[in-house]
């Protein structure tokens, strides 16, 4: 099996250009591929790492991946995918958010040896570019009316979309173009969404060089309810341990419903595609163990084998009333948020992070989600006392969060 057979077979292929180049060329690891990432924050999340993966399993099979950093597009804002425009950041946190990205990809991708990663950055040719020579050079091979037709502007046409965000798609072609000319990058990969953009890209180096380019999307991770998987009540999941730790990571994992698992295996893991068919079956008891399978693989990519060993250790001793609870996320709570040598519950919820308000966590108490130590909370007038934080809590929300807290040293 070659390794476009094996991306077909875990169903990562949605959209390509020319089926047959690209197979042959991936095949025989003469692919010279791009995978743009915006720096939209200080650390990739889940919905990187499906991108990264693919990177990873190409550059296994002998092709060889560029980085791009979108220190340049990053001014704009990809409005795919977007009902509303993106903040706007300034140098300075565009510049460290770079700099975050490639630290976290080395984890994933090698950047040595032959075939190692290229890393560059689209701020070093797009900021440099001329208004008007690039309207007259590039603005004339993009038809407006085929722009507007494209899949990434149809939900921020709904709401207004600004002619900064309609500048995005040039800036992603010109990317293309750019890389093509300059390093032989003959492919571009990315997410579904990024479809009308990346077709942009292969007819602008078809118009201006004469050349053929391909381009070919991955399927975006949705879930069985059809939302983007990867987020949580408190936001993203992020792969920086410091946002999202590892013991939250392997549990979220861990805790996917389970239509999703065998997707995800499919999708996301390294298993085999031999043994993964051999688990299509499980039902049942086998589920769950198919939730652990995935959640300590994950979480060992990302976070490495000594973690992911940690969290799964965590996680069955919550889950079989032990309560090993030494990798468990750990909260401070600092003397200036006592009140009288006390903290209301709806307010440590809030800054455990356990709750995005304290009306949220009005609702979870009165539903009965909350036990502190064990022992269910009844009432949003419940406190937490000094005494109790110098011990150390454990917050449970539900049946599958915990968090521990503690007073500040």
């Amino acid at each position: 099996m070659g390794i476009y057979e094996e991306l077909e077979a875990r169903g990562l292929i949605a959209q390509v250009t020319d089926e047959a180049e690209i197979r042959e060329l991936v095949n025989a690891g003469k692919a010279k591929f791009y995978i743009g990432f915006d720096p939209t924050a200080d650390s990739l999340h889940v919905g990187h790492f499906m991108a990264l993966c693919l990177m990873k399993r190409l550059q296994m099979a002998g092709n060889r991946p560029v980085v791009l950093l979108g220190g340049g597009t990053g001014y704009i804002g990809d409005p795919s995918g977007r009902t509303d425009m993106r903040s706007m950041m300034g140098p300075d946190v565009i510049r460290r958010n770079c700099e975050c990205f490639k630290r976290q990809m080395e984890r994933f991708i090698d950047f040595d040896g032959e075939n190692g990663a290229i890393v560059v950055n689209n701020a070093d040719w797009l900021l440099n570019l001329n208004y008007i020579e690039l309207l007259r050079d590039v603005g004339a091979c993009f038809s407006v009316n085929n722009m507007l037709r494209a899949e990434c502007y149809k939900q921020r046409m709904e709401k207004g979309l600004s002619f900064l965000e309609f500048n995005y798609m040039i800036m992603q072609s010109y990317d293309f173009y750019h890389l093509y000319k300059e390093l032989g990058c003959n492919m571009q990969f990315g997410g579904d969404d990024q479809w009308s953009n990346m077709l942009g890209g292969t007819e602008l180096i078809r118009r201006k060089l004469g050349k053929d380019a391909y381009a070919m999307t991955i399927t975006l991770l949705m879930n069985s309810e059809g939302n983007k998987m990867g987020k949580t009540a408190r936001g993203a999941v992020w792969l920086d341990p410091e946002k999202t730790s590892p013991f939250e990571f392997y549990q979220y994992w861990r805790n996917i419903a389970d239509a999703d698992v065998m997707k995800c295996i499919r999708m996301l893991t390294f298993i085999p595609v031999e043994e993964i068919d051999a688990m299509d079956g499980w039902e049942g008891a086998q589920l769950n163990r198919a939730k652990e399978i995935l959640a300590y693989d994950l979480t060992a990519l990302v976070h490495g084998e000594e973690e992911a060993r940690r969290a799964k250790e965590t996680s069955v001793s919550l889950f079989t009333g032990a309560m090993d609870d030494d990798n468990m996320p750990f909260t401070e709570v600092g003397e200036e948020k006592l009140v009288q040598g006390s903290i209301n519950i709806m307010d440590l919820l809030v800054l455990c992070r356990l709750a995005a308000s304290k009306s949220e966590a009005r609702r979870l108490i009165t539903q009965g989600g909350i036990q502190v130590s064990q022992k269910r909370v009844e009432s949003i007038d419940f406190t937490v006392t000094r005494n109790m934080l110098m011990d150390g809590i454990i917050i449970q929300k539900g049946k599958k969060v915990f968090r521990k807290a503690g007073l500040k040293k």
